[in-house]
């Protein structure tokens, strides 16, 4: 018999990486499928992916049964079927303030840097690596300022975005700040994020999260 919960991502997939600490932070078990999104012309566009995600993205959760899409809302999902450890605080204001650095990344810095969108930019209006490179910097830099400026000095910030547990904030910034890494963009002016990235990094459920130790990364030769 297979395992209830299967999730469907990709290795350097920043929202399936979200999905991936969340799950760790919970200790929740799950069988990972890869679905490459650039082999024989992105395995997401396979009429079986379809069917269950028609947005032809990752992630996709399969939990008892429940087809799951979009991260945040996996993630959400996760909080209230598995609520401890509880990845949004309990009072009303900290889950705002937790949803709003959560949104930062995944709603305003991410969507600009996903791979279908880089794709686009190549097909239609040219853009080499280098220029690919010069866009994604920018649109990094320009969320990790607010985010920088949103986290430092603030009460809530604590040893991670808010308070000293993790939560879903946490689970966004990572992964952007491993993009922010990847596209070669200077940290030096996020000291609080870079703070809190440590602090994540510390944390065996982040580091089994990475996208360089799942399964289909890259093996080096």
């Amino acid at each position: 018999m297979g395992q209830e919960r299967v999730l469907y991502g990709y290795w350097r997939s920043s929202a399936a990486y979200r999905v991936r600490i969340a799950l760790n932070l919970k200790g929740l078990p799950y069988e990972s499928r890869a679905v490459h999104l650039v082999n024989n012309g992105g395995e997401q566009h396979a009429p079986d992916f379809i069917a269950l995600n028609p947005q032809e993205l990752v992630p996709c959760l399969i939990d008892d049964g429940h087809v799951l899409t979009q991260s945040m809302a996996i993630i959400e999902y996760l909080d209230e079927t598995h609520p401890v450890p509880a990845l949004l605080p309990a009072n009303p204001e900290g889950r705002a303030r937790v949803r709003a650095l959560a949104q930062v990344v995944g709603c305003d810095v991410h969507p600009l840097g996903n791979l279908r969108v880089l794709q686009y930019l190549v097909s239609e209006f040219g853009l080499d690596e280098s220029a690919k490179g010069v866009w994604s910097r920018h649109w990094i830099g320009e969320g990790l300022r607010a985010l920088e400026t949103m986290l430092s000095g603030h009460v809530a910030t604590g040893r991670f975005c808010h308070g000293d547990s993790p939560t879903l904030a946490d689970a966004c910034l990572v992964p952007q700040l491993y993009n922010a890494i990847r596209w070669k963009l200077p940290l030096d002016d996020y000291p609080t994020i870079a703070r809190i990235y440590e602090a994540c990094q510390s944390l065996e459920a982040f580091r089994r999260a990475a996208p360089e130790v799942q399964a289909d990364a890259p093996k080096e030769s």
